[in-house]
């Protein structure tokens, strides 16, 4: 099996400007993004899905060698559906942004940068752990007699 160079660069294309495009601000630009990336992903099964043959319908007589794989085909229908899905969702997103705030753009959240600006240094995780961790008083005797009086293991089973 040969696949096509220029399929595979094409391929490439759609999937680097696809993530390009989902990293930025606008809402805009990452539903192209989304779109691109689908149809990457659609020439990648595309491609993977081998040569192309006969309709994977039975005729007698025919080798099933030269039958083409259903299997691909089947999951770039449900590629196209999901992609669909999710572009209409988007479109709604960006609609509604549209109309509550005039702009595509996403902020940043004043939560966020608060949270971003505060120090790493956790008091309850981070501070010095002490030494002696029990909470009973009278521990410390106790496991002292026992390791004064038992010397020998094998004397306590006896």
């Amino acid at each position: 099996m040969s696949t096509n160079v220029t399929l595979l660069i094409v391929m490439g294309v759609l999937f680097a400007v696809g993530i390009y495009l989902l990293l930025e601000r606008s809402l805009t630009r990452v539903l192209l993004g989304i779109v691109l990336l689908g149809n990457g992903v659609n020439l990648l099964m595309l491609s993977t899905g081998g040569r192309s043959g006969l309709a994977p319908l039975y005729e007698k007589g025919t080798d099933p060698a030269e039958y083409s794989d259903p299997l691909p085909q089947a999951l770039i229908l449900t590629a196209i559906v999901i992609t669909f899905a999710v572009t209409a969702f988007m479109l709604g997103i960006i609609y509604r942004s549209w109309v509550i705030s005039r702009a595509d753009v996403v902020a940043d959240d004043d939560e966020d940068l608060r949270v971003s600006q505060q120090s790493p240094f956790d008091f309850e995780e981070d501070s010095p752990v002490p030494e002696d961790t029990t909470e009973f008083e009278g521990d410390e005797a106790v496991l002292a007699s026992n390791t004064e009086t038992n010397t020998d293991p094998g004397e306590a089973r006896a």
